[in-house]
This record gives C-alpha cells, structure tokens and sequence, in this order.
C-alpha cells in the first residue's frame, strides 16, 4: 500500500463520496470540497448494475441504498404503433439472482456521503472548484487550500479541471420523479414506449426518498435538446396529450406533474480523456468520460473508477498508481463508450431507418441463444473485467 496522502476531492458527487470512502479508509486524509452550500444530488432516477452495487458494498453504503431503492429484474420497451417489444433485457430470471437497483439520486447520495463521513472524510460545502495550480485548489470565493499530494477531479461534466471536449449529443430528456400510482405497471421492472427514436417516454420504479415515506417513480421524456424551450412554452397540457397518446400507462405518471420545474432538462454528450491523469491528478466519473444514459452505465462508471483509483493507489506511489488506475479502467470504458455511441441514435435520433432497423432486425437476433445472456453482461457491467487486471491489495 502507498505512503498515507493528503488528497483533495473537487466535487462531492457519485464518484467523489465513492473515492473519499475508500481512500479515507485506506488511511488517507482526504478533504473533499463541494459547490453547493450543502452537498447535495442534482437530477432523478438512476440504476445501480451489480458491478456498482460491489463497488458500493465496499465503501459500506450498499445496505442503506437497498433500504432506499428497489430491485428491478428486467427492461422492456415497445414500440407505439405496432405494440411490438423492441426492448426485453432480464438481469437473472433466478429467483435472488443479479438485479438492477433502482434508485433516487438523493437516496444514493445520502448513501455515499454517510459511508465518506464514517470513514473519516471531511467535506467542506459552498467552495466552487475553479482550477488546480501545481497542487493547490482554487476556489470562486477567491480562497484556495493546499497543498495536496493528490487531487481528484470529481467534478462532472462541466468541470474547470478536465481538459475534455466532449461532443454535446442532440437528444436529451426531461425526467422528474412522481408518487407510484394505481398502475398496471410492474413495480420491478423499467417500462418504456417508444415512437421511433423520435420519442421515448419511460417509468422507473425507485423506491423511496430519504426522509419520506411512499414508493416513487422517476419519469423521463425523451427530445431534441433545441426542442426544450418549445416544450416549455407549449404547456403542460399539450406535452400530457401527446405522451399519453404515445402511451395510455404513462397517464396517472405525467398527470402528476402540475408545473414545468418539476421535470429538470438533461443534456448529454460523448467524449472520453485519452489520459484521465496528469501528475497529481486523477480524472474519475463525467470528468473523465461522458456518454448517453442509454445502457444506464454513468453511475456505475463513476464507482468503478473511484474502486480502481483506490486499488491502483494500494499497488504503487504517485503517478505510477494514476498510469496503474489510467490502464485499468481502458478498456472497460472504452467498449462502453462505444457500445453506448452505438445504441443511442436508435432510441434518440431523427432517424427513419435506424429504428425499423432496431425494431425488425436487432430485436429478433436479441431473442436468439447466447445473445440474451450478452445483453444480460452488458446491462449488468460485466462484459469485460471493470477493473482490468487490477486486483484488491489490501495490506
């Protein structure tokens, strides 16, 4: 194991409290600084795969996301008009087998920052993270603290110390989450109803938000990103009318939402850093990689990360351990991001032949022995070894 460290954290999201449980664990002294005036989680509903449920499992926070979420056991979409399933993808159809844990942001959140805090993480709110100079932070108010042995840049999409130039993608989503109603949706399974790749309306159950008591549902409605303000601007009463055309389930979901602020817009983009590493600095999370929600993979490739940044920092000092993270999250990432570049303009695009495409001939081949079961990998986070060859080294 590495020499004990003084590590600052830029961002107390997913990937941060994740990093901070586990290096705080392994002896490090690890500050982490958010912008919020209290950390705090931004969007809805996610999934957990299994590969991020074991990542979660050892930083101490998987009983109170399972307290929180809820299991889901497969996805399945249709089509609109012909009513056809075009999406059917089971985690294990075993009983207590693999599931996918679906979840509040807020639920997973309190989850990790409760794991980072136990650990002995000090998490210090309202500092805006503008840059990294040698091996001090910077922040907006003027101040900066330092020096820090190591710094992680956990600080999403949008943050000052990647060098990324991600391409901005030209579909999003509205999403809000929304009480379960009387529904003659399943509560252990995501549902979705598509119109082409033009339009896509989706319901996952997510259990319960910390605090509160009542089951929840996270709903997302897919379009351009140039078409947001339209969607705005046209009432809440014309987007109810076309999404419960598209589908008739989705009425007591979208019939809840009374004021446009209660769906938050989602814009997405596609990039990945050659080398998520610069001496002294890690890139984990967004600020690393960036791609579509499609295999419901961002989450956990932010816990994957912070797991391989901690396990590198166990096997080497310095800037070998961050060469060490840097390899062992390549491929991994690497065959997601492409996979997920691949599937996202088939269910977000205003493409004609790339749905006929996915409803005739990709749906039928997913249906045929052994490509279930790679679906099942690939939904799962498995497909390919999520840390490499890199293995736990606790001493």
């Amino acid at each position: 194991m590495s020499k004990p460290m003084h590590i600052g954290i830029a961002g107390a999201g997913i990937g941060g409290l994740a990093a901070a449980s586990l290096l705080a664990a392994d002896g490090h002294q690890v500050t982490v600084f958010d912008q919020f005036d209290a950390p705090r989680p931004v969007g809805s509903g996610l999934v957990i795969q299994p590969v991020g449920q074991a990542v979660l499992a050892e930083v101490g926070a998987l009983d109170a996301a399972r307290a929180m979420g809820n299991p889901i056991s497969r996805m399945l979409g249709h089509e609109e008009r012909s009513g056809r399933r075009v999406l059917d993808v089971w985690y294990d159809r075993r009983a207590g087998g693999r599931y996918g844990l679906a979840i509040h942001r807020a639920a997973l959140f309190q989850s990790l920052l409760d794991a980072a805090q136990s650990a002995g993480a000090t998490i210090y709110a309202g500092k805006e993270v503008c840059r990294a100079d040698g091996r001090n932070l910077y922040f907006a108010d003027g101040s900066h603290d330092g020096p820090f042995d190591l710094i992680i840049d956990s600080a999403g999409a949008t943050s000052p110390l990647s060098p990324m130039r991600a391409r901005p993608l030209p579909y999003g989503a509205v999403w809000g989450t929304v009480d379960w109603p009387e529904t003659e949706l399943p509560w252990g399974e995501l549902r979705q109803r598509y119109r082409k790749a033009a339009r896509m309306a989706g319901v996952l159950p997510i259990g319960q938000l910390p605090g509160q008591s009542g089951r929840k549902a996270a709903i997302f409605w897919s379009l351009p990103v140039s078409a947001h303000e339209d969607w705005r601007t046209a009432g809440l009463a014309a987007w109810t009318d076309e999404a419960c055309t598209l589908w008739p389930a989705f009425a007591p979901f979208a019939q809840q939402i009374s004021d446009p602020d209660q769906m938050t817009m989602a814009r997405y983009s596609h990039g990945t850093l050659r080398k998520p590493w610069s001496p002294g600095l890690a890139h984990i999370g967004d600020a690393a990689h960036r791609a579509s929600p499609q295999l419901g993979q961002g989450a956990n490739m932010a816990l994957l990360d912070a797991l391989a940044l901690a396990r590198a920092l166990r096997h080497a000092d310095g800037d070998a351990a961050l060469a060490l993270y840097a390899r062992a999250r390549r491929w991994h990432v690497r065959v997601y991001q492409m996979m997920s570049a691949a599937f996202t303009p088939q269910y977000q695009s205003d493409s004609r032949w790339l749905p006929a495409f996915r409803d005739n001939i990709l749906f039928p081949l997913s249906m045929i022995p052994p490509v279930p079961h790679i679906l099942t990998a690939l939904v799962c986070g498995t497909m390919l070894p999520p840390t490499g060859r890199l293995r736990d080294q606790r001493q």
